[in-house]
């Protein structure tokens, strides 16, 4: 088990990627945790930051009361500030926030009042400090991702294949996209570290076919490698049927149903993984309580498809699944970006 505590070459590790953000001692700066936060990154980044020539302001707030009716696990959408007014000032009034909380603001309602004065955010996910470290982000991913991302703006149509037996279509037209690399430099906007990924927001009624989750693929709500097929049917964004006979299929239905909401079973984004540092095999090497596997939803290559919110087909919910698989191919209006797994052109 991995010792949770400060180290130099952490204090290091952040301070350099606050430097990517181009934080520096003519700015303001704001830390924001939970009560249940990972102490020491919150810790790092006050470190990180004084190294900096930067006197931080701390906003910590006490975790909200459980509400679910299962655990809540890597939604991206913190419940932490529960819309106080406060807080939301406090944050936009700064120049960078350093989000350390458990699921992070990147789809939290508060988020756009944040940025909208110009803050800009780094979501530093709840992972432990090594694997910060080994995916500190590298310059020479930002073009890749930023190639992705203006290729899915400019597509109609992905198709995603799979010789388990995925055939999933996406109509692209006018659905959102994005993408980051682990650093942000421009006012008003967001990234998370790790980073490295391409995605759509998918409008409603435009994600038809079949998804086959192949042994070795990901549920990370679980923290789980998929150990028997599991097949998704989809009509219309939805998950309509769920196919397999295994522990991972059964789980799947449990937690989907648990919520009581058919939007839990809705499509919510929907991408492929760009960071080469990044490996789909480093789950099991740490403690459940010390990853959020976002190494698993960035490596190089993944088909990355989630379930749950998506606030630009009108749907919202806590229920969430990312999903990212190996070994597809993904196209876009039929030009292939991925091909079994392996990242194309000028992607690669």
């Amino acid at each position: 088990m991995l010792v949770e505590r400060i180290e130099g070459k952490w204090i290091d590790v952040f301070a350099r990627v606050f430097e990517m953000c181009a934080v520096n001692d003519t700015q303001s700066a704001a830390i924001l945790s939970e009560t249940q936060s990972r102490s020491v990154n919150v810790n790092l980044a006050e470190l990180a930051l004084d190294r900096l020539g930067i006197r931080p302001i701390h906003i910590v707030l006490p975790t909200l009361r459980q509400s679910a009716p299962v655990p809540v696990r890597s939604t991206g959408a913190s419940d932490a500030i529960a819309g106080s007014t406060a807080v939301i000032k406090a944050l936009s009034s700064v120049d960078f926030v350093v989000d350390c909380t458990v699921e992070g603001l990147l789809h939290a309602p508060e988020l756009p009042q944040i940025l909208a004065d110009g803050s800009r955010v780094l979501m530093v996910s709840n992972e432990h400090p090594e694997a910060l470290e080994r995916l500190m982000p590298t310059i020479d991913l930002e073009p890749k991702v930023k190639a992705g991302i203006k290729k899915l703006i400019k597509a109609q149509q992905m198709r995603v294949t799979s010789q388990a037996g995925t055939d999933v279509s996406v109509d692209l037209n006018d659905a959102p996209c994005g993408g980051g690399w682990g650093y942000t430099t421009q006012p008003g906007s967001i990234s998370h570290w790790p980073g490295g990924l391409c995605l759509a927001f998918p409008k409603a009624d435009t994600v038809n076919g079949v998804i086959v989750m192949d042994r070795g693929d990901m549920n990370l709500t679980f923290k789980r490698y998929v150990e028997s097929p599991v097949t998704l049917t989809i009509e219309n964004d939805f998950v309509v049927d769920v196919g397999g006979e295994g522990t991972d299929a059964s789980l799947f239905r449990s937690y989907s149903d648990a919520w009581g909401d058919p939007d839990a079973y809705a499509t919510s984004h929907i991408g492929w993984g760009m960071n080469p540092g990044a490996r789909w095999d480093t789950l099991p090497l740490y403690d459940r309580s010390q990853t959020n596997g976002t190494e698993q939803r960035a490596f190089a290559g993944n088909f990355l498809y989630s379930t749950g919110a998506n606030e630009h087909a009108g749907r919202h919910t806590l229920g969430h699944f990312d999903l990212p698989m190996r070994n597809h191919t993904v196209e876009l209006d039929g030009e292939p970006v991925v091909i079994d797994g392996v990242l194309q052109g000028d992607l690669a």
